[in-house]
């Protein structure tokens, strides 16, 4: 659906898709996965968990034609939801995540300014994220380090993550939000309808609604938090958390409003770029902190980047919004000189 609404949306603005597309305009893109060399094989043999076959054909050279084709000069490299890292044996996560992360800053060396990093972590293996996020930060330099959104029945302000949140928050740190499958529900509706469709968004903004009104986002206020998908359903009904920030039990929470807390948080455009979710997302995020994600491989960034091109945001805001907005969130072990 999300192809065919950008093939209708070219067929009335080729010319316009075509010009943004070339050149080089240096984009940014802070959503890209990445499928190191024996992921697929080590996780059917061990664990018997589904492969994607979209991330076992996944290899460097696809990914950096990907990048070219879409304008994207600097593709932020995270680990997929699905299978995920951690599958109940910690010691083979904090392995995995630990070699995991170390190709991806083998492909960074290999590859200077075109790839970062946003580092794994065995959650919910807390003392091992703890140990995994010291060395990715301070050893391999990455960019920052990449969660779920939940974690079975626990969401991101549970207080079973202070700790990570503390240290984060001292290292003024960039924390990646992906979606997973929700331990609360399974996919009520047509078996041809994939879960990702409501439940990765709705699970997006369960943890968002779990951070603000946990009071983590406000106590922990140094963390730069990236959410995919526009923050899911989140602009949808900001009318609910308005609603829920007059409650007398939330009085006092939020000196300056929950839509200042929402707003200082980050959003990425994976599957959101329409004309009608970038609408609502523009309508309540300033485009400084919206960032292009594409979720590749899950969809070709030409798609993402093409669609944004029609959006209908002003020009300085798509500007903004391909590179300008994501600089502050990326090591200088990753950018271009």
């Amino acid at each position: 659906m999300f192809l065919a609404g950008l093939a209708a949306a070219g067929a009335c603005a080729g010319p316009l898709v075509a010009a943004a597309q070339s050149g080089n305009p240096r984009r940014i893109d802070v959503h890209r996965h990445v499928s190191p060399p024996g992921y697929a094989a080590e996780i059917k043999s061990a664990y018997g968990k589904p492969f994607p076959p979209v991330l076992a054909s996944w290899t460097p050279e696809t990914c950096l034609a990907d990048m070219d084709a879409a304008g994207i000069e600097l593709g932020i490299l995270s680990m997929p939801a699905r299978p995920g890292v951690y599958f109940g044996d910690v010691a083979f996560s904090r392995k995995f995540c630990r070699e995991s992360n170390e190709y991806m800053a083998e492909l960074r060396r290999t590859h200077p300014g075109r790839f970062g990093i946003f580092a794994a972590l065995p959650l919910p293996d807390v003392e091992g994220s703890m140990t995994e996020l010291a060395y990715a930060l301070d050893v391999l330099h990455a960019d920052g380090v990449g969660v779920w959104s939940s974690y079975g029945q626990r969401y991101l302000g549970d207080p079973f993550l202070a700790p990570l949140w503390t240290e984060l928050n001292r290292r003024n740190a960039v924390v990646f939000c992906h979606p997973t499958d929700a331990a609360c529900c399974v996919n009520p509706v047509a078996p041809t309808m994939s879960e990702t469709v409501v439940e990765f968004a709705a699970d997006t903004t369960r943890t968002i609604g779990s951070l603000v009104f946990s009071g983590t986002s406000t106590k922990f206020p140094n963390i730069k938090f990236i959410f995919s998908h526009g923050g899911g359903l989140m602009p949808y009904v900001i009318d609910r958390f308005h609603n829920d920030e007059r409650l007398p039990k939330n009085a006092g929470m939020f000196p300056h409003g929950v839509e200042a807390e929402l707003k200082r948080f980050y959003y990425d455009t994976a599957f959101v770029s329409s004309p009608s979710g970038m609408a609502a997302l523009l309508k309540l995020i300033p485009p400084s902190h919206v960032v292009l994600g594409t979720d590749y491989p899950y969809a070709p960034g030409s798609a993402t980047t093409g669609e944004l091109a029609v959006c209908g945001a002003a020009p300085a805001d798509l500007a903004t919004i391909m590179r300008a907005s994501a600089l502050p969130l990326v090591g200088a072990a990753s950018l271009r000189a």
